[in-house]
């Protein structure tokens, strides 16, 4: 009788369950609100990759570095292989291999991170009130960290190589800003998604894998027959890779027709994975 008495007087008093906004103008608000929390956790996971170890952030200079300096090895001088008919550089592929790795470890490392980010931190689903949504954010800026620590091991090489980059590597953000955007969309709906399936993270693994070789990274578009090349535009990775490409190494000036139409379907992509993780987070609690 006391229990139902005590039910009856609380229930109209009981806080209504929180909603969270799901707004595009939401998505960048976020970032800006949270802004301090972001950076300090990016930090502070850059720093714990290399803890305990010897040389401690250096290893983000080196490991750029070591690989550089093997695909030059592996592919000018062993497989004596060619980026452009007819050229003679020797270290032309290993640059524009190298370009385009840089754009794909970015999305693979954010991409593969993604399913496990909320279950590897369940205390901030259950025991604290925590912006979920900024976790994509923190993975994001840890990978692009490592990107641009590849980007100028790149620009070194160039201007050892080749003298001062292209002017239109200051157009890189232009190409690379909307690539962010179609990352943070997958991660959210991924994060998302890797709560309620576990399998979602086996299957990343794969797909990242495959898109691995179905992207120009390891040959030029021109090398498949006619009847394939636009197949390989239904990559996401495609344009982009493309693009940083020209703009990088080719000094040309991205397709901006194509840049614009990128723009936009990643914007709608990045909305509708942070609308699919704010409509989906108040259940992580009780699956977790």
């Amino acid at each position: 009788m006391k229990a139902g008495k005590l039910f009856a007087a609380t229930r109209w008093t009981m806080p209504p369950m929180r909603s969270f906004p799901a707004t595009p103008v939401e998505m960048f608000v976020c970032l800006w609100r949270n802004r301090e929390l972001i950076l300090a956790s990016a930090k502070r996971e850059v720093l714990g990759r290399y803890r305990g170890s010897v040389l401690g952030l250096l290893w983000s200079f080196f490991n750029p570095i070591f690989m550089l300096v093997v695909y030059t090895f592996v592919f000018s001088v062993v497989f004596k292989a060619r980026w452009s008919v007819g050229s003679e550089s020797k270290t032309e592929f290993a640059l524009v291999l190298f370009a385009g790795l840089i754009v794909f470890n970015l999305f693979a490392e954010c991409i593969n991170r993604a399913p496990g980010l909320i279950l590897a931190n369940p205390n901030y689903v259950k025991k604290v009130v925590f912006p979920l949504e900024t976790l994509p954010f923190v993975s994001l800026l840890s990978a692009l960290y490592h990107a641009l620590i590849s980007l100028g091991v790149w620009l070194v090489a160039y201007g050892v190589l080749f003298g001062i980059p292209h002017a239109t590597t200051l157009l890189l953000p232009l190409v690379i800003l909307p690539f962010v955007l179609f990352i943070m969309g997958l991660s959210w709906a991924l994060a998302s998604l890797g709560v309620y399936l576990r399998d979602v993270s086996q299957f990343i693994g794969v797909v990242t894998s495959v898109l691995m070789f179905l992207s120009p990274i390891f040959y030029p578009i021109s090398a498949l027959p006619e009847n394939y090349q636009h197949l390989l535009y239904l990559n996401p990775l495609t344009p982009v890779i493309e693009m940083v490409r020209d703009v990088l190494y080719w000094g040309k000036m991205p397709d901006f027709p194509l840049l614009a139409v990128y723009w936009l379907i990643t914007g709608i992509i990045a909305w509708l994975g942070f609308a699919w993780f704010q409509k989906t987070r108040k259940g992580f609690a009780d699956v977790l």
